[in-house]
């Protein structure tokens, strides 16, 4: 854990220092609480380590990004590492095509009941049919994905698009809710840390002014920022100007339930989620299909470049992105890749696929990670503005990702489900 008591006393709006050199997983502070590095640590939320061959990696193999997410310098989008340039090439994960685990589980089609319900969808939701699907992934890095599973589902009804910032400020207006990231946090959270040290924050993306020499370090690219918030993502001198249709972001667990709560909705399960992701299509690489480049456009917000310090923005973005920017996938949604991590109901475990029940699964009774025992975590879902092929892969329906629940950051963000019951109660 890092040590409060050997922090300076943060100058307002910049970003607080870190210690190096603590292994490879150094925790960060994230409002006021001692976290791991379950968030900002790695996109996909995986403990990086010295990559070999250039390739970062974690316990579990490759933390990362399929062959398809870059772009060559004005040269625009690549479909796989091995197009890209060398300087670009240099940290490339595998491409999905190639990087497949023979007898990976049980793979079954997508089948679905196509009957619209008894209850129209509510505002701004669309309905997402009953079924059964395929769960878990082969690609080689996502260890945690497997065994690939039959899962069958009940229908429900799920936000077409994350929640955005405007319509968490309704929210707040509405109730006065402070996030965790706004609250100063009590010296019994943080036994022993000086006063100054005390300070309401999150952590930020700061990319480096230069190229980096490994994918091993990230505090090269995050800081803990006094004064992030949602209200300003960036810091006390940013705010949302023109980022109202953006999706709400450094979302801690625990926001993002109470606005569920308060909208008379609930969080998706990890299952609910991956279904509506593949949007009835059948174990396929991105929620729209094999190749990440769609007729040559890119179809999701994602890192272009060389990360982190360079993002071509061939997508048309730096950071976050309006919600409805990218395509829709089979099942009417948006954002189901890239743009802002999405948190799920669901403990994480890397084990449960094993023994998750067939049907309708909540997800294991507790938490374990074994990168940081003793850390609750959640899963997160569908990667973020983040993922590259050089360092994330998590944008594929398939992938984990996981996150302490007292941590928000620049790139969580959230989206709601509700189910028929709960709406024709409310209706009657």
């Amino acid at each position: 854990m890092l040590d409060l008591r050997q922090l300076p006393r943060p100058t307002p709006g910049r970003a607080r220092p870190t210690r190096p050199g603590v292994a490879t997983c150094l925790p960060l502070v994230v409002v006021g609480l001692v976290l791991g590095c379950s968030l900002p640590g790695t996109e996909s939320g995986q403990s990086p380590a010295v990559p070999p061959a250039g390739a970062p990696t974690a316990p579990s193999g490759p933390v990362g990004a399929p062959g398809p997410a870059g772009a060559s310098e004005g040269a625009g989008v690549h479909a796989s590492p091995t197009e890209a340039p060398p300087d670009v090439r240099r940290f490339a994960l595998p491409d999905p095509d190639r990087a497949r685990v023979p007898n990976a589980g049980q793979v079954v089609p997508t089948r679905m009941d196509r009957k619209s319900p008894l209850v129209p969808a509510p505002p701004g939701m669309v309905w997402i049919p009953p079924g059964t699907f395929a769960m878990g992934s082969d690609y080689q890095p996502f260890s945690d994905a497997r065994p690939i599973h039959p899962v069958v589902l009940d229908g429900f009804y799920m936000d077409v698009t994350p929640v955005t910032n405007l319509q968490f400020a309704k929210f707040v207006q509405t109730t006065g809710y402070k996030t965790v990231a706004e609250r100063k946090p009590s010296p019994e959270e943080i036994p022993g840390a000086p006063p100054e040290a005390l300070v309401p924050g999150a952590v930020v993306f700061t990319p480096p002014g230069q190229d980096v020499d490994t994918l091993g370090d990230y505090t090269q690219w995050w800081a803990y920022v006094e004064g992030a918030s949602w209200l300003h993502p960036e810091g006390p001198d940013s705010n949302l100007q023109g980022r109202l249709d953006h999706p709400v972001v450094l979302m801690a667990y625990e926001d993002a339930d109470a606005y569920a709560r308060w909208a008379g909705k609930r969080l998706p399960t990890e299952a609910e989620w991956e279904y509506a992701a593949r949007g009835g299509k059948t174990q396929q690489h991105f929620v729209w299909g094999n190749q990440f480049v769609g007729n040559g456009k890119q179809m999701a917000n994602t890192f272009q470049g060389s990360f982190p310090a360079r993002n071509l923005k061939t997508d048309g973005y730096e950071r976050t992105s309006p919600v409805t920017a990218f395509p829709k996938n089979g099942f009417g949604l948006y954002d189901m890749a890239g743009n802002a991590w999405q948190w799920c109901s669901d403990f994480y475990r890397p084990d449960y696929y094993a023994h998750s029940p067939g049907k309708n699964p909540q997800g294991p009774p507790d938490s374990h990670d074994p990168d940081e025992p003793g850390v609750v975590k959640r899963v997160q879902r569908g990667g973020s503005f983040l993922c590259t092929f050089q360092y994330c892969s998590r944008y594929m329906p398939g992938g984990r990702g996981k996150g302490a629940v007292d941590t928000g950051s620049s790139h969580v963000g959230f989206r709601c489900v509700v189910s028929v019951a709960v709406v024709r109660s409310v209706r009657k």
